[in-house]
């Protein structure tokens, strides 16, 4: 089957859905990520042109450690993403080009105009996807493909887990591709955040300089069996813990899946919630996309 994740920059889906990516690859399926921002704005001391050229091989590098192809819209620049009639146009064409059987990208209730404007184009593409007379140069989708949105923090309307799946076998692939994306994780994050000055780190803003050390910071607690989700709801820091955190939110749900001898010990997750504009996931599909 065909997965293509739609992220207003890179790391977005790196971050959200970069365990079931290789899950998927793993399992046969083809998975694509496109960015639709080019990630010039993301660095407080490089140039725009310095930082979009880094971080494009940064995304290379995600890519081939995942086994995935990584489109960017390199003419989009960091917040000026619009959902306007031509970006429509051209993000129909480009999702029926590949013909994807499921979607995933931002909601629109977002902190950020970029994700918000990525997700309000998804949800304007979906239903013309179908639609022959609309880009007729590009052959129109037969089958509606399923939508789901990534997870996210936002209370307003709230995030729904209608799927959360296991991705305690995969830690250290999300950790990895945080990893890769060196210049937001390492510099331009806690920069943007003041992470770590607090709490007397050394390095600049707080990252430490040693290669060992750092990727330790970017990690976090040391998240155990023992750790119990009120601990891990309560850290601040950490690529570990924010993965953990998705575990910690919905473990209900992770219970519901996988019951409650599993369930309840399961650390780190990926969650996502059902568009209503795309084709509604039956069972024997779920089964398919979601097998592990």
């Amino acid at each position: 089957m065909k997965i293509l994740s739609i992220g207003a920059h890179q790391d977005d889906n790196e971050f959200r859905v970069g365990g079931m990516a290789y899950k998927w690859v793993k399992a046969g399926h083809e998975v694509r990520f496109l960015s639709m921002c080019n990630g010039c704005g993301g660095h407080h001391i490089m140039t725009p042109e310095e930082t979009t050229a880094r971080r494009a091989k940064e995304s290379a590098a995600v890519a081939e450690y995942l086994g995935i192809t990584y489109d960017v819209w390199s003419d989009v620049d960091d917040c000026t993403l619009m959902a306007d009639l031509p970006t429509r146009m051209r993000l129909i064409r480009y999702i029926r080009e590949f013909n994807p059987d499921l979607i995933i990208s931002h909601r629109t209730n977002d902190y950020h105009a970029d994700h918000r404007a990525a997700a309000q184009l998804v949800q304007d593409a979906s239903y013309i996807l179908t639609v022959p007379h609309t880009c007729p140069d590009v052959p129109h989708m037969l089958d509606m493909p399923v939508i789901l949105y990534n997870v996210d923090n936002f209370k307003n309307p709230p995030f729904q887990a209608d799927l959360v799946f296991d991705m305690d076998d995969v830690i250290d692939v999300k950790l990895h591709i945080s990893h890769l994306n060196g210049s937001q994780v390492y510099e331009w994050l806690p920069y943007n955040a003041n992470s770590g000055m607090s709490q007397g780190m050394t390095g600049r803003y707080g990252v430490p300089t040693d290669e060992k050390e750092r990727f330790e910071w970017l990690k976090g607690m040391n998240i155990t069996a023992e750790t119990t989700d009120e601990e891990i709801m309560a850290a601040t820091h950490g690529y570990a813990v924010r993965f953990a955190k998705v575990a910690a939110r919905f473990r209900k749900e992770l219970i519901a899946r996988y019951g409650e001898e599993r369930g309840s010990k399961v650390r780190y997750a990926e969650a996502f919630q059902i568009c209503e504009y795309g084709r509604q996931p039956y069972e024997q599909l779920v089964k398919e996309l979601f097998s592990f």
